[in-house]
């Protein structure tokens, strides 16, 4: 049998090696362009309960990110939730930010922290860690009105677009009433497991711990950098929370109606001013409360202070007004101060009919009234009438300066001179009688 031969084209062999470098190339360029590379990245914790003194201080943290040029922010969020006035204000300074934002999950982002979480470019979670179940709740921990969980199931749909991820899903962990096929029934609300999440979405990563997440952003251990809360950031987080803001005001004003019953400032004043002064602290660190809104607060305790001393009503007024100017001015709302407020006042009042109920209504103005009444029997002697010396003449015993000691019918009286300067020695004449204030003038001895 006669072997073939087969001519190699050498046009065609040259073809097909530049096909074949061309696809290596594009799919090497592909990977390349995937791959993360961030040279400078920061490290901010997302932890407790949402809250504007956390606001207050992310914004300080991604302010200093972008002034240091840095390209990516790694936020470490593990929250069981809080206010959604304040997530909204997060979220809308991580939609704002030029820098990339990875959410990371490690265990819980629910509620007002699911919110957070949405806004990021990325989020990564851990095996074990959950996401969702984001239906608002009131102070009493019930379902908030209909009004308020179809404004907040919008929001987390809208922030659930802005990566693409599904908008149903978002909803799906808000709205309670509503049924969701494949994802929840009707009455409950949907939470998301780590590979759930990834499955439909709602994570774009699932990694062990945080050396894989560093692993899987191409970030290096030491060149992360961690920006944490001061110690007054803390203090401001935790002031800001409307429980502790009603707190503070309860016991402040409790402090003033017990200070006012008690003789001499004690405890409770002292205790007083540590909750106004902590109030007042908190929201200056978080950057609510101004200068101007703690010098209304000072002025109107001075005023009620007046008022003992200057009774008409009219100062006390203007003091109490000034007062709570000043405390709800200070507050991050407007709204929330007055409910705090007005809850403080409401506790206050009862405590106060309780003390008044207990001690009567005279306890409350003790401290500013003479409890004692003088007796001769305790030994007080009241002072002798000396209106008969009106006019009589005598002679200054020591030098009036304006006051001495003066000889009258021969008795030693202490007395003041009407003018200047009356040596001893002088004659002197009784001009004035005011109570036991004997006023004396010189005699002119050329008369």
């Amino acid at each position: 049998m006669r072997s073939m031969r087969r001519t190699v084209n050498p046009l065609r062999l040259l073809l097909s090696v530049i096909c074949i470098a061309v696809a290596i190339l594009g799919f090497t360029t592909g990977h390349l362009a995937d791959a993360k590379t961030y040279h400078k990245a920061y490290w901010v914790p997302v932890e407790h309960e949402i809250e504007q003194g956390l606001g207050s201080f992310l914004k300080r943290a991604f302010a200093e990110a972008e002034s240091q040029q840095a390209d990516l922010i790694v936020l470490h969020i593990n929250t069981p939730g809080g206010e959604i006035g304040a997530a909204d204000s997060i979220g809308q300074l991580i939609r704002q930010s030029p820098v990339h934002v990875v959410a990371y999950i490690d265990n819980q982002a629910f509620s007002a922290g699911t919110y957070i979480a949405l806004n990021a470019n990325e989020i990564v979670m851990t095996p074990g860690s959950s996401i969702g179940a984001a239906t608002p709740i009131d102070l009493a921990g019930n379902a908030a009105d209909v009004k308020l969980i179809s404004g907040w199931s919008e929001k987390m749909a809208q922030a659930a677009a802005l990566n693409g991820r599904n908008e149903e899903v978002a909803r799906a962990m808000v709205e309670i009433d509503k049924e969701y096929p494949g994802l929840k029934g009707k009455g409950t609300v949907l939470s998301l497991g780590a590979e759930r999440a990834k499955e439909l979405g709602y994570a774009d990563q699932v990694v062990s711990g945080k050396a894989e997440l560093l692993s899987y952003l191409g970030v290096q251990a030491d060149s992360l950098q961690t920006i944490e809360p001061t110690v007054g950031e803390r203090v401001a987080r935790v002031v800001t929370s409307p429980v502790v803001m009603s707190l503070l005001l309860i016991v402040g004003l409790v402090g003033i109606v017990v200070e006012l019953f008690a003789p001499g400032f004690g405890v409770a004043g002292t205790i007083s001013l540590c909750a106004f002064g902590l109030y007042f602290f908190g929201h200056y660190v978080a950057g609510f409360a101004t200068w101007l809104h703690i010098a209304l607060f000072v002025l109107g305790i001075l005023l009620m202070i007046m008022e003992i001393f200057l009774p008409g009503g009219i100062v006390g007024a203007i003091g109490f007004i000034s007062i709570v100017t000043g405390l709800i001015m200070a507050a991050y709302d407007t709204q929330q101060g007055l409910a705090s407020l007005g809850i403080a006042v409401l506790v206050t009042v009862i405590i106060m009919l309780i003390l008044i109920k207990k001690y009567g209504i005279k306890g409350l103005f003790s401290k500013f009234i003479l409890g004692e009444v003088q007796r001769n029997e305790a030994g007080y002697v009241a002072p002798k009438d000396q209106r008969d010396l009106l006019n009589k003449n005598g002679v200054a015993l020591t030098p009036l300066r304006p006051a001495g000691v003066v000889k009258i019918d021969g008795k030693r009286i202490d007395a003041v001179s009407a003018g200047g300067f009356i040596a001893a020695g002088s004659q002197i004449v009784v001009s004035q009688v005011e109570g036991t204030r004997v006023v004396v003038q010189e005699i002119d001895q050329k008369e």
